[in-house]
């Protein structure tokens, strides 16, 4: 009887080792395909030419709203989902990106009440950047006031992220509060590099470079 109990009692703990064991794998297959989904955003935003973006992004698109869909309650894929249908949106135009706009707010609404700090606040600036640069109303939801308290929640979470001061500068500058706005742009150049995120950095870093050039032009 003891040594059955005994039996028992190990198969129950090495099942247990065995789930555990599983989960930093099951959480690195969806990291590593998140990785995948961001190095091709950095393409397509970036390198792609520009009669090819729409395309590309489809295709990146598709592969997104299947991680998405596999992996329903984790806030990365539909993060990423997210930034990417906004970016296809940036370079269809039309009542089309409207639709595509609108999807990527469910998204990140969804990835927000999952986990609202994931990859470092991007909740907060993907939807920051979204009310900034929609079209208001009634075409859809775009409100500079929604943007900055979104963009400042942003920072909060990531202070010297490059994203965050880049579209929050972008912002203070669009609402005519210039000398701010450029103290985070400049803020934004100086961000520590990601590991990881090498492609997007550089791209990222042109864009800065080019709108601190305009405004002093």
């Amino acid at each position: 009887m003891f040594n059955n109990t005994l039996s028992k009692s190990l198969a129950l703990l090495a099942a247990g080792l065995v789930f555990m064991l599983a989960l930093p794998a099951h959480a690195d297959a969806v990291s590593d395909r998140v990785a995948v989904l961001q190095h091709g955003w950095a393409n397509s935003y970036y390198q792609v030419p520009a009669a090819q973006k729409e395309a590309s992004f489809e295709t990146l698109a598709a592969s997104a709203a299947a991680l998405s869909t596999e992996f329903p309650a984790r806030a990365e894929p539909k993060v990423w989902e997210a930034i990417i249908l906004s970016s296809a949106a940036k370079f269809q135009g039309g009542l089309g990106a409207l639709d595509k706009i609108k999807r990527a707010k469910t998204l990140l609404e969804s990835a927000e009440k999952i986990d609202a700090t994931v990859l470092d606040g991007s909740v907060y600036t993907s939807l920051g950047s979204l009310y900034a640069k929609s079209p208001g109303w009634p075409l859809a939801f775009g409100d500079k006031k929604r943007a900055a308290e979104y963009l400042k929640k942003a920072l909060v979470a990531n202070p010297d992220g490059i994203d965050p001061n880049f579209f929050y500068g972008e912002l203070l500058i669009d609402q005519g509060k210039k000398a701010e706005g450029v103290t985070y742009l400049n803020k934004a150049l100086a961000a520590p590099a990601r590991p990881g995120r090498e492609d997007a950095d550089a791209g990222r870093r042109i864009e800065i470079r080019e709108a601190l050039a305009k405004l002093k032009s």
